[in-house]
Formats: C-alpha cells, sequence, structure tokens
C-alpha cells in the first residue's frame, strides 16, 4: 500500500435548467457540467487510523476535519469494501474557495474515492464508486471522474456532453458564501423553468461556436442566487465589463464565470480583476 494523489478539479456549470420541486422536494436539473484546470488536491496514504489535514489558502473554512464530505466518502467506501472505517491519512490541499458553486466539496470526495481504492487496493468498481459518490451529494457522480457530462434527474443521470473546444475562462469569487437552500427557495418563489436539456443544431468547433449555442441557454438559479446575494450582482457586472463572450454565474454561486476567446484574453482580464478586487479569488483557466 502506497500514497496516492487525486487532483479534484473546480466544476463550472455551463447551464443550469432547473425545473419544478417534485413530491419529494427534489428539483430536477439538467445541467452541462465541465472542469477547470484549478482545483484541490487530495493525497492519501496508509495509516493506524483515519485522519484528515486541511491545508492551502481555504483550510480555515473546512475547521471540522472529523466530518465533511472527504471523511464521509471514505467511510461509506470502507463500508462497502467490507473492511470498516479506512485506515488512511488525508491530506486535503484546498485551493478552491468553499461553498461557491464550484463542486469543491463533492470533487474533493470523488478525488478521495480514487485515491482511498488505490491506496488500499480494494476490489471495488467504478459503478459502486459512483453508487457513493450520489449517496455524499448529487453533484457526486459528475465530480468523481472529473470528465464533461450533461447531468439530469437529480444529478444522477449523466451522458455525454457535446463536442465542445477547450475555453478559456476567468473565475471571479467575491469571498461570500451562496446559500443553496435559500436559493432554492427563492427560485420556487419566482417564475419556475424546466429541467430541458439543450442540445446543439451544428458542430461546436471553436469558442465562438460554443459561446453562441451558450448565450441561448441559462442558469435558472441566477436571477434569485443576485437577489440573495448583494456581491453576485457586482461579480457579474465587473466580469461582464473584462470583454468576455459570455459571462454567467455556476451553479447557485457565488463564483462567476467569463469566457473568452484566447487564454491571453483571459490572462488579461483576470489581472485586471484582481487589481480591482485584491481580496477576492480571481483566476484563469481553461473548461474542458
Amino acid at each position: 500500500m502506497t500514497a496516492v494523489s487525486a487532483f479534484a478539479p473546480a466544476k463550472v456549470n455551463l447551464y443550469l435548467h432547473v425545473g419544478p420541486v417534485d413530491a419529494e422536494g427534489y428539483h430536477p436539473i439538467a445541467s452541462l457540467g465541465v472542469f477547470s484546470d484549478v482545483g484541490d488536491r487530495v493525497t492519501v496514504a496508509p495509516a493506524d487510523r483515519l485522519s484528515l489535514e486541511v491545508t492551502g489558502p481555504f483550510a480555515a473554512a473546512l475547521s471540522d476535519t472529523t466530518d465533511n464530505l472527504v471523511l464521509r466518502a471514505l467511510r461509506r467506501l470502507g463500508g462497502r469494501a467490507g473492511i470498516g472505517e479506512p485506515r488512511l491519512s488525508v491530506v486535503l490541499d484546498k485551493q478552491v474557495p468553499v461553498a461557491s458553486g464550484l463542486g469543491g466539496g463533492s470533487s474533493d470526495a470523488g478525488a478521495a474515492l480514487r485515491a482511498g481504492r488505490d491506496a488500499l487496493s480494494l476490489d471495488i468498481s467504478d459503478a459502486e464508486l459512483e453508487a457513493i459518490a450520489f449517496e455524499i451529494g448529487a453533484d457526486g457522480p459528475l465530480c468523481l471522474w472529473g470528465r464533461a457530462a450533461v447531468a439530469e434527474g437529480r444529478g444522477e443521470r449523466l451522458s455525454a456532453a457535446p463536442s465542445l473546444p477547450p475555453l478559456p475562462a476567468v473565475l471571479l469569487n467575491p469571498g461570500v458564501p451562496s446559500p443553496t437552500g435559500a436559493v432554492y427557495r427563492a427560485y420556487d418563489d419566482g417564475l419556475v423553468a424546466e429541467a430541458d436539456r439543450a442540445i446543439p443544431l451544428g458542430p461546436l468547433d471553436d469558442v465562438r461556436s460554443a459561446v453562441a449555442w451558450l448565450s441561448g441557454q441559462r442558469n435558472d438559479l441566477e436571477a434569485p442566487a443576485a437577489g440573495l446575494v448583494g456581491a453576485i450582482p457586482e461579480a457579474l457586472t465587473l466580469m461582464s465589463g473584462a470583454g468576455p463572450q459570455l459571462t454567467r454565474l455556476s451553479g447557485s454561486g457565488a463564483t462567476v464565470f467569463g469566457l473568452f476567446e484566447t487564454a491571453e484574453a483571459a490572462a488579461e482580464a483576470a489581472e485586471n480583476l484582481s487589481a480591482q478586487r485584491p481580496a477576492w479569488w480571481c483566476r484563469p483557466t481553461t473548461l474542458a
């Protein structure tokens, strides 16, 4: 048994269509999730007991190291494998803001599942990992592998994403939480749309064609989130002024993304945005 490290990429919802709440209190969704080259890293190593250490710039936001998504995932992994609580030392390098609409917790849990299975050489199938990931959260199956996909239902039904070019982008987070439950409740109080899947009518072979198609989609949680969290409209305005081809909120927020025609334009925009709001988290990236 050896130490294993796994990357946990930030997830971005290029669109998020949300239907009316069902009888069990869940909202059906249709979402195109893609992944960034920015993210956290999870490293696990065999030990005499299960433990978690959190490092990185956002470590303080995860002060509870006895019960979080990473540990819940690993405990479920051990239960599924019949070994009880797995004896692993876990280090989470937290580079992405917490509760930011970037799927960080689910992505961290997915990385921990992959790394834990490998470190302990467990006879657990990919399908079993996906089942554990969904038990942890609706974003779990999508974030487990960190590959672009369309998520439907409650997030558990995954299908192939449309073929997209690499998308130069900037991620901007104002450093305030956006409460997912409250955002959904605000959405229910307004005009509720449908969880319709978007299908491109032609090839998306460059940034312009991809942006043209995505511009016809929406994030149904953007307006209610912006109404609850004052920093979100400010972030959207700042990003729009930085020259992107498209600006949108990711998930329930509070991270805003902008899509740019070139990586150079994205890097320049990120530099300018960081100068305007030095206390905010801002990163140029490529979404793929």
